[in-house]
């Protein structure tokens, strides 16, 4: 990977991890549109409180060089389900959703190969 691939990568992980911690704090703080939403999901506010400490604790290990990649494919799963809630019960647009997982995916897959080896499944190179 490049300089500058190195220093797009980071400036990706700091916008998204910014915006995982906002949504998620909106979330832990219970604004009034937050309440709503999840009361539209229907699991109880619990479920809200559980959602805004994954987005913001998958933000923090976001910016943690040696958890990068769990957290972004946490927080692209995460995603996965406000997409389909959105798409089912919550009025709204799938669409913030949507680019948080793209995003969350771009930066899992730009670091798989130390998932991989935090996970003890490094890649085998053949001859």
């Amino acid at each position: 990977m490049s300089a500058r691939q190195r220093i797009i990568l980071r400036a990706l992980r700091g916008l998204v991890a910014f915006a995982f911690v906002l949504f998620g704090t909106l979330k832990l703080i219970g604004m009034q549109m937050m309440v709503d939403v999840f009361d539209h999901v229907g699991l109880g506010q619990w479920f809200r409180y559980a959602t805004g400490m994954i987005e913001v604790g998958g933000a923090i290990l976001l910016l943690s060089p040696r958890f990068v990649g769990p957290a972004a494919l946490v927080l692209a799963a995460t995603m996965i389900g406000a997409i389909i809630s959105h798409l089912t019960v919550v009025p709204g647009s799938p669409a913030p959703a949507a680019l948080l997982l793209a995003l969350s995916l771009v930066i899992a897959w730009s670091y798989r190969g130390s998932t991989l080896a935090l996970l003890g499944l490094t890649q085998r190179v053949s001859a």
